[in-house]
């Protein structure tokens, strides 16, 4: 029961992602198949992997509205180094990823030394990012490896590689949180900066790894938007941008900081995801999806906003 109280949120957007896979389910023309699930898992992946990146930052209290600029340009950048000999697509892989850390750490050093909140600095940031994407790569083209894209985007055994691969990535997150001091301590922080930098934690420094680790997940995603479309796009930053916040929010992380982990925001992404994907094979005309989308997005931010209200007050109590 203490286990249920704590993780509510994540076990109501979980039954909720389930009822609403079955509706999925039951109105594709395909039915349940492997071919099925495998493209909704790859089109949920790519979010989850953005709602990751996005949750790092608000655990630490922030927001990170550069998050989708940074998949497109990791994506661009792949769409330049992914390919050729395994050994020039692993360095191509970890040089793609060092663009995202860069990136995450440039903000992070913005908010942190700069002083500048972070809404603002990574609103500026993720203007330059893109701009870096279209000067690479003006309209999407490039070429990446296909057997690889083939290796990471289909099924074995029936089993999504990209569900695979967000379970690991799920997995390591959740030793590093629950079995690290860091990750207490960046959940410590996003609790109360102020009690955090008083019990003798290096806030700046944890602050750092929160922007650094969103830079790196991003980059996972940049990456395997890649292995899906098979081409950089740098035109792709503001929907994964807007879906991350909604994602993180209906995957019960609190935009106060502090609450939540990478599992909720990826059952959020999920969500998301499988309500587009209900609209689209609903027959709803192409023209209302994107008010119907805009109006979930708007409802999901704005019970995360109501839920900074309600903890706000009862801290207020206390005083």
């Amino acid at each position: 029961m203490t286990w249920l109280r704590y993780n509510a949120k994540e076990v109501i957007a979980a039954i909720a992602l389930v009822v609403l896979f079955a509706g999925y389910i039951a109105i594709h023309p395909r039915g349940f198949s492997t071919y099925v699930v495998t493209i909704w898992s790859n089109q949920g992946a790519l979010l989850g992997l953005a709602a990751i990146a996005q949750f790092f930052v608000v655990l630490v209290k922030g927001i990170d509205l550069s998050v989708g600029s940074i998949i497109a340009l990791t994506n661009v950048a792949a769409s330049f180094l992914l390919n050729g000999s395994p050994a020039s697509i692993a360095f191509g892989i970890l040089a793609v990823l060092a663009v995202g850390l860069t990136c995450g750490l440039v903000n992070g050093i913005a908010v942190v030394y700069g002083r500048v909140q972070p809404i603002v600095t990574t609103l500026a940031t993720g203007g330059i990012f893109g701009g870096i994407a279209l000067l690479l790569r003006p309209t999407p083209g490039g070429s990446i490896d296909a057997t690889m894209s083939d290796a990471l985007t289909y099924a074995v055994a029936g089993i999504p590689v990209s569900a695979i691969i967000l379970v690991i990535v799920l997995v390591v997150l959740r030793i590093l949180l629950r079995r690290t001091a860091t990750g207490p301590a960046l959940y410590a922080v996003g609790s109360s900066e102020q009690s955090a930098y008083m019990t003798g934690l290096r806030v700046n420094r944890l602050k750092l790894i929160a922007y650094g680790s969103s830079g790196f997940i991003a980059a996972l995603a940049g990456i395997y938007v890649s292995m899906v479309t098979l081409t950089g796009d740098p035109n792709i930053a503001p929907s994964y941008t807007l879906n991350s916040i909604a994602a993180v929010v209906l995957g019960g992380v609190a935009l106060s900081g502090g609450v939540g982990n990478p599992i909720g925001a990826v059952i959020g992404a999920l969500i998301l995801k499988t309500i587009s994907s209900l609209m689209f094979f609903s027959g709803l005309p192409p023209l209302a999806q994107p008010f119907f989308e805009g109006l979930i997005l708007a409802i999901a931010i704005a019970l995360g906003a109501l839920g900074v209200f309600r903890v706000r007050s009862r801290l207020e109590l206390y005083r």
